[in-house]
């Protein structure tokens, strides 16, 4: 990941494997994390102790994270664990893949032009691009239809 200040991400912080989530939007992932991690700014992480990047995707501007940011707040919890544990299996925190840090161990991040396109388990991604296409970004955030339709057990 680039150390640029204008990098549009979605990411998701946990407090432990299946423990509490967190879900953001920054425009500058690694200083965002660097506030979450040294309790910077008060609140929910501070709070709960989440603290542990363990997810996120970049995205091309700053409207299609946070309508990213808004559908993932939507799922249910099964669903975002699922999500996490395709990019990150073992909830290894990513923050030293985003400083660039050598390790083989960590997974790669997902940019948001190679999210999942499989419909009948992901159905809001032709939904997210055509929105975006259309720039009718706020007309379309208010409507429900963008929320995930799959089963928690598929």
């Amino acid at each position: 990941m680039q150390n640029s200040t204008k990098n549009p991400c979605v990411y998701m912080l946990a407090s432990k494997k299946n423990g509490t989530l967190y879900i953001g939007v920054t425009s500058n992932l690694v200083q965002r994390v660097f506030q979450h991690k040294n309790n910077i700014t008060q609140g929910f992480t501070q709070k709960y102790n989440v603290k542990t990047l363990v997810w996120y995707e970049q995205h091309p501007s700053m409207e299609s994270a946070i309508i990213r940011e808004k559908q993932l707040k939507e799922w249910k919890r099964a669903w975002k664990i699922r999500l996490i544990e395709e990019m990150n299996s073992n909830w290894l925190d990513l923050y030293p893949s985003i400083l660039g840090v050598a390790t083989d161990s960590l997974p790669r991040h997902i940019d948001s032009s190679t999210r999942h396109t499989d419909e009948s388990r992901y159905p809001f991604n032709q939904t997210l691009d055509s929105d975006l296409r259309r720039n009718d970004v706020k007309a379309k955030h208010k409507e429900k239809y963008f929320v995930p339709t799959i089963s928690e057990g598929a």
